[in-house]
């Protein structure tokens, strides 16, 4: 079973194993690899969602080593880093009993590139 909890906390599978004190960090580094390096965010499968990050080698190495920690907690995450033609895309799969926690990862990564009111 999966547990969302508000906008400014931590969401986690039960399946997560990363310490319950951890958890804020790991979401502040999605949150902050979000706001520094996505484009764009398209759902184009439930079980999928497609980031399209600035290209650089230091956005790709800092996005496969987080994926790499979350896989270690959360193994049942698939992801994909694709470096082609200048672009570079991260792929974050899921099965169907985890469409929650894709949903809540969409939606911080879609909160993070929302353009800003004006002022």
């Amino acid at each position: 079973m999966t547990h969302i909890i508000g906008p400014d906390q931590v969401w986690a599978p039960s399946a997560c194993t990363l310490p319950t004190a951890e958890r804020p960090l790991r979401v502040a580094e999605f949150d902050a690899l979000f706001a520094e390096t996505v484009q764009t965010v398209r759902r184009e499968e439930r079980e999928r969602l497609h980031l399209e990050l600035v290209f650089g080698p230091e956005h790709a190495a800092r996005a496969a080593e987080l994926a790499a920690r979350e896989n270690g907690c959360c193994s049942f995450f698939t992801f994909t880093l694709t470096i082609a033609d200048g672009s570079l895309t991260l792929d974050v799969a899921v099965p169907p009993e985890q469409i929650e926690v894709l949903d809540a990862l969409q939606a911080r990564a879609g909160a993070a590139i929302a353009p800003a009111a004006p002022a």
